[in-house]
């Protein structure tokens, strides 16, 4: 800090004499900004940063608690899936019983997952998640392709889409008898980016507080419909719930089983994403696997006892047909006070981009510290302590989601890439063990467990590409358009000095604007 007070104290021609000179050092060294770490360079290749030699750095502080990553893992599992559309199970299994069954293996499967994830976060300590890990077995290429779709489609994406989902339902009291007006709902929705990018921006514990609350909020949500459920069944009249009967119409066809699995373990995604914030977290070691112990079950179990709750009032083919299966619950029993479910589904939404938000911009500004992005994003506001330009570059990307008319068709294109990227990354650590048995493992999880996850994982994407083969090939297709990002922007080193001028002062002026500073090495 007191590098940062004597700069902004000095006169305006020592600041342009010592810019000249940072320039001219830049563009002297081969590759320029773009020059990776382990090539000499400044973390995420700063100009700014070789010339103070790091003085001015910063870290992000270790602010992540125990009760906070539970919190993340939970608030970001349970999104808008459960409340409105938990019915691509119960298409492809058939039954009531096939289908509690169904979610109930998804969620240990995802608790298997998470374990493996433990042992991959406590052994390799940056935070990233799976392009972390790629990056550390399979090497650049691969962890930028992953980065690339990741910053491309898939965060922003997904994250419009439940900050859409959150405003409609928001409104939907204001219009009790007709759709939600779509410009409205697309104006509150970047309204709910901007405010939770503001929040992230000023106070890291701010945006954790904001987990905490409202993935209380959600639980309390999904408790209340649990609790009607158990009345529900207390009355009686539940005759499909019974043993007997619970199984009837089931299909154990491969093909439905498999797409069965793929609805509930989306319902289920999310559970990785304490990975991408292993940095911050106090006590890594031991709270990371903790939170994952902690969370995974709590997820399980409501999951289940909701969508058995949600049995006991609707049929299956009464929730194939319903728009929002939460919101019909709701109208059933709560009559007068209905309007409380459409107002927690729009909040268990808030909560989610919240920690969406969070994650994605470390997930950027660990691509940036890497030399796969600009440098400025992996840059750190000295006062705030706040990933500064990542988390404004991650709320840009997904503002211009509002702009598509089409937006699932696009996230459509990659639903066996996620699988992929796990796979790949438990695969790296089952090699780790083999090719490095020296490296520190805190956890160590039986091998069986990776065994067997990578294969259910080998099944998953061979489900997809089997159902949807065009979709799949489309997708592979928007993978290929990072090669030639990645040979220019990452692999060319030797740039012509009026790039890399170009590329210098459009970094500084940035800085200057955000105030921010290079990581601290």
């Amino acid at each position: 800090m007191s590098g940062l007070k004597k700069r902004n104290s000095s006169s305006s021609a020592d600041k342009e004499e010592e810019d000249k000179q940072v320039t001219e050092r830049m563009l002297s060294t081969p590759g320029g900004a773009g020059a990776r770490r382990d090539q000499g360079a400044t973390p995420g290749g700063d100009p700014a940063a070789a010339g103070e030699g790091g003085k001015q750095g910063v870290v992000l502080e270790k602010n992540i608690t125990l009760f906070n990553g539970v919190a993340i893992i939970v608030g970001t599992i349970i999104g808008s899936g459960i409340f409105v559309t938990p019915t691509g199970v119960v298409k492809e299994a058939g039954s009531v019983g096939l289908s509690l069954v169904v979610w109930a293996v998804c969620g240990v499967f995802s608790t298997v997952g998470a374990l493996c994830y433990a042992e991959l976060g406590t052994t390799i300590t940056k935070s990233g998640g799976d392009y972390a890990y790629i990056l550390e077995v399979y090497g650049s290429l691969l962890a930028f392709l992953k980065l690339w779709i990741e910053l491309l489609i898939i965060r922003p994406s997904s994250q419009y889409i439940v900050a859409y989902v959150f405003a409609t339902y928001l409104l939907k009291p204001l219009f009790p008898d007709c759709p939600v007006p779509e410009e409205g709902a697309k104006l509150l929705a970047c309204l709910c980016i901007l405010l939770l990018t503001f929040v992230n921006c000023y106070s890291v514990k701010a945006a954790t507080r904001v987990q905490d609350i409202f993935a209380a909020a959600k639980l309390l949500a999904l408790g209340m419909i649990i609790i009607i459920g158990f009345v529900k069944i207390g009355q009686g009249g539940v005759d499909r719930l019974l043993p007997e009967n619970s199984f009837e119409g089931s299909k154990y066809e491969f093909g439905s089983i498999g797409l069965a699995l793929y609805s509930g373990l989306f319902a289920y995604g999310g559970w990785n994403y304490l990975n991408l914030v292993t940095e911050e977290m106090i006590e890594p070691f031991k709270n990371l696997p903790r939170a994952i112990i902690i969370s995974l079950p709590i997820v399980t179990v409501v999951y289940v006892l909701t969508n058995l709750a949600y049995f006991t009032t609707l049929s299956p083919e009464q929730m194939l047909a319903s728009e929002a299966v939460a919101v019909d619950f709701g109208n059933y029993h709560l009559g007068p006070m209905a309007w409380i479910i459409p107002v927690f589904v729009g909040l268990s939404c808030f909560g989610s981009v919240n920690g969406s938000l969070f994650t994605s911009s470390r997930l950027f500004f660990v691509g940036s510290r890497e030399g796969h992005l600009p440098s400025l994003l992996s840059m750190i506001h000295p006062t705030l302590l706040t990933p500064l330009p990542s988390l404004i570059f991650t709320c840009l990307m997904t503002l211009l989601y509002a702009f598509s008319n089409d937006i699932f068709s696009v996230i459509n294109f990659f639903s066996f890439f996620n699988w992929l990227c796990i796979a790949m990354a438990i695969i790296g650590m089952m090699w780790l063990r083999y090719k490095k048995p020296e490296m520190e493992r805190p956890i160590k999880v039986n091998i069986l467990l990776p065994l067997s996850f990578v294969l259910a994982c080998l099944f998953l994407i061979i489900v997809s590409i089997w159902k949807t083969p065009v979709e799949c090939a489309i997708g592979f297709g928007i993978i290929a358009t990072g090669l030639p990002v990645y040979f220019i922007g990452v692999r060319w080193q030797r740039k012509p000095k009026w790039m890399l001028h170009g590329i210098f002062s459009t970094t500084a002026l940035c800085q200057k604007v955000m105030e921010v500073v290079p990581q601290a090495t």
